[in-house]
């Protein structure tokens, strides 16, 4: 009925409404198109076109908060090695919630192209019918992951030089695997150095506020512990340690150095600026992308691990 309506062939309107109609359709023609399709309000059935294709043209995100600054430069990395062959769908889990099978499954019916996932809970088995590629996934066989080794020795040689002997450390909450092995890596290289990481157990969500909250009856006990640096797992988790102790007027990086995981963007603007491995977001979207594409095209990519490496900043070199 729109090919009809605007005086085209089916495949043109195809074109069109797949966003695939530049340098191959005319500007006059494929605005007949978008008019015919407005007015006869047609909508795209993507489930239906994956079904007579074998396969689709849309390929899933499925990360645990999209809200996050670092799932925004995955995103970044992801869409821009994707261009335009395929459509990006993000889909964000319940709050506090790690990808797991389930979210697999649901997007498995719609016969994508490919399904990527971010930092999925631990031990799942998240094979399907269609290629899936896994972020942040340490362990999991073909997971892109990062080598956080290199960026967590740089953080304790960093606060033993500058004469840390006893931190604390501020987990998230996260299933993900990864946040496991950043816990496991920093006390392993800390008591190297003959570093003591202090027992006091703090957890947050990945939110400023919910760190701010926990950091509230944290900060007092990591002080009374005698505690002179707090790393966090994730920057965020940081923000909310600098938040209460700027608030108590706990001098950072005087009485207390702080320090986390990621190396948002923001981060170069806190107060004091945070210290912080980087993490880069947009390179683990791009590795990404890049190794799912070259399943599609039946190749073998090799999967690297990316390199980490610690920013330093004036909340812990102030």
């Amino acid at each position: 009925m729109v090919a009809e309506r605007a005086g085209t062939s089916i495949a043109t309107v195809s074109l069109v409404v797949n966003g695939k109609d530049r340098g191959r359709v005319s500007a006059p023609i494929a605005e007949r198109v978008r008019a015919a399709v407005d007015e006869l309000g047609y909508v795209v059935d993507h489930a239906a076109s994956s079904l007579a294709r074998g396969s689709g043209d849309l390929v899933v995100l499925i990360a645990p908060d999209l809200s996050n600054p670092f799932f925004a430069e995955v995103i970044r990395g992801v869409r821009d090695t994707l261009g335009d062959r395929y459509q990006l769908v993000l889909s964000v889990t319940e709050r506090g919630q790690q990808p797991a099978v389930a979210d697999v499954r649901r997007f498995e019916r719609l016969r994508p192209a490919g399904i990527l996932v971010e930092a999925p809970a631990d031990h799942q088995d998240l094979v399907a019918s269609v290629p899936v590629v896994q972020l942040d996934a340490p362990g999991e066989p073909g997971a892109v992951n990062y080598d956080l080794e290199p960026g967590v020795q740089q953080l304790v040689a960093h606060l033993a030089g500058l004469g840390h002997r006893r931190i604390g450390y501020f987990d998230g909450t996260s299933r993900a695997a990864t946040f496991a092995v950043r816990r496991r890596l920093l006390e392993t290289a800390a008591r190297a150095a003959g570093i003591a990481v202090s027992p006091v157990v703090a957890r947050a969500d990945l939110t400023v506020d919910a760190a701010t909250e926990v950091a509230t009856t944290a900060l007092d006990a990591w002080l009374d512990d005698d505690v002179t640096a707090v790393v966090a797992a994730a920057d965020t988790l940081a923000y909310g340690v600098l938040r209460v102790a700027g608030s108590r007027g706990v001098a950072v990086p005087g009485r207390l150095a702080v320090a986390g995981f990621d190396d948002l963007p923001s981060s170069s603007v806190t107060a004091p600026a945070l210290t912080s491995v980087a993490l880069p977001g947009a390179d683990l979207g791009r590795a990404a992308a890049l190794r799912l594409l070259t399943t599609f095209d039946g190749g073998a990519a090799e999967v690297p691990s990316l390199p980490t490496r610690l920013v330093v900043r004036a909340s812990t070199a102030g």
